[in-house]
């Protein structure tokens, strides 16, 4: 895995104690002054009847009423304070694996680009140089005076390619240090040349090898069958001589290894008579740099890419072959889904709480189920669709909700609200489509509440509840 894969910064995460030990102080003095207000109310109702002992009528009417008042704070108190030591758990581990989950994504990214990572094997067009006398003219400054001198000088020109016949085959092999693709090019090419000048019978054949290789070997250079030999190390320019209306063919062979991408480069010119077939022997491939094949043929494993232009062309892009990978699509979908998660639970609880009665161990039981959920799909996702992994749990996740009610209304009731509080609003984060799916479930929860207590077309007696 490659070392620039890191999570998502500023997350909470349970593997770091260092901001455990932050978060539960400020927890600590969270609830330290939670409980500190709650007391204090408690004095102050003892107080005030204290005052009222005097007149018993108002003090027993004022301290029934806020006895009454103070127990069902209590009460909902001791709900919410289930609620939030489940949420503060639920939130850190949904925090953990939407690190952990980021860190894989870009892990597996970054695993992608390096298999195709390298300096690509670029073939350059050989070029037919000759020199002319060029005549020229200056001022300089003799004895005071202005002078115009009239000298030559010599200048590169180059004739244009008259027919290129070219051939290379492509094998991938892998490096496994690196774990990234290399290519082994077995180049051929046929190059036709016509002197179409009339005083010049003097040239160079250019022909450099690719750039970027990291091993070349067997370079030759034959002209008419007969191999060219290098005048100076390092110089891939051969003279020779052609009369004027005479033509002959050069044929450039080698065997070159490089990165995971071939392309062969016009360099600015107008070649004529181009054909070049580039034969992939290695799946996935396709062509490079934009440049339309005239013809793409597959057998197998094996990709045969021909251009092909019978006058003449010129391409800003070179042609070319590289290795397709999978693109890696969805990313982000599951961290994001988990850094909403502690919402989705809340409005999933709040549901429950307003569609049936609800005690201390349903609230448990139901928030261990629904983080249990979000763990699953946080590792199924890695080896299936998540769209598709999310369906299979929350078909589990609504038959363990069935258990809810006690009597068969009941256990509608909280699959209807599993659904509209849960089920939907995670799959609706996961699908193309989020707003509208998420837009559904909330008009699903406000009908429910709505047929439920303002209409009550589905009321439920104090017989279903669940202890």
């Amino acid at each position: 895995m490659s070392s620039s894969a890191q999570g998502i910064p500023g997350l909470p995460d349970l593997t770091h104690p260092i901001e455990l030990v932050q978060f539960g102080t400020q927890a600590l003095k969270t609830s330290l002054l939670l409980v500190f207000l709650i007391v204090a109310l408690g004095i102050a109702i003892a107080l005030i009847s204290f005052s009222l002992r005097r007149s018993q009528p108002e003090q027993l009417i004022f301290i029934g009423e806020w006895a009454i008042r103070y127990s069902q704070l209590l009460q909902a108190l001791q709900h919410l304070t289930l609620i939030l030591v489940l949420l503060v758990p639920g939130f850190f581990l949904c925090s953990t694996l939407s690190n952990r989950y980021h860190y894989w994504e870009q892990a597996r990214v970054a695993q992608v680009a390096e298999s195709v990572a390298g300096e690509k094997l670029e073939q350059f067009a050989p070029q037919i140089r000759y020199s002319i006398q060029e005549p020229y003219s200056y001022n300089t400054q003799v004895n005071g005076k202005i002078v115009k001198v009239n000298e030559t000088r010599e200048i590169n020109r180059f004739l244009r390619l008259a027919g290129s016949q070219i051939q290379v085959k492509l094998d991938q092999s892998v490096d496994v240090p690196g774990r990234s693709s290399i290519y082994q090019a077995n180049y051929t090419a046929d190059y036709k040349v016509i002197n179409q000048l009339k005083d010049i019978n003097n040239f160079f054949f250019e022909a450099p090898p690719p750039n970027g290789y990291t091993l070349l070997a067997s370079y030759k250079v034959e002209r008419d069958g007969t191999r060219l030999q290098q005048t100076n190390p390092g110089d891939y320019g051969f003279p020779f001589q052609l009369q004027p209306g005479e033509e002959t063919t050069f044929r450039v062979t080698y065997q070159a290894q490089g990165g995971p991408r071939w392309v062969y480069s016009a360099a600015g010119q107008l070649l004529s008579n181009f054909s070049l077939t580039a034969i992939a022997n290695f799946a996935p491939a396709d062509f490079a740099s934009g440049v339309v094949p005239n013809e793409i043929k597959v057998n197998g494993r094996n990709t045969q890419f021909t251009w092909k232009f019978d006058d003449n062309v010129s391409v800003k892009n070179p042609f070319g072959v590289f290795t397709n990978t999978e693109p890696i699509r969805h990313t982000g979908v599951i961290p994001r889904l988990l850094l909403l998660a502690p919402a989705i639970f809340l409005w999933w609880i709040l549901l429950l709480y307003l569609s049936l009665p609800m005690s201390f161990r349903n609230v448990a039981i139901a928030a261990s189920t629904f983080f249990a959920c979000l763990l699953t799909l946080t590792y199924l996702a890695r080896v299936i669709d998540a769209q598709l992994a999310w369906t299979l749990i929350s078909i589990i996740l609504l038959i363990l909700t069935w258990g809810l009610g006690a009597s068969r209304r009941a256990s509608l009731a909280a699959i209807v609200a599993t659904i509209a509080g849960a089920v939907l609003p995670i799959f609706g984060l996961l699908v193309p489509f989020s707003g509208l799916t998420l837009s559904l479930a909330g008009l699903l929860s406000a009908v429910w509440l709505a047929v439920r207590h303002w209409y009550g077309w589905y009321s439920l007696h104090p017989e279903d509840q669940r202890l």
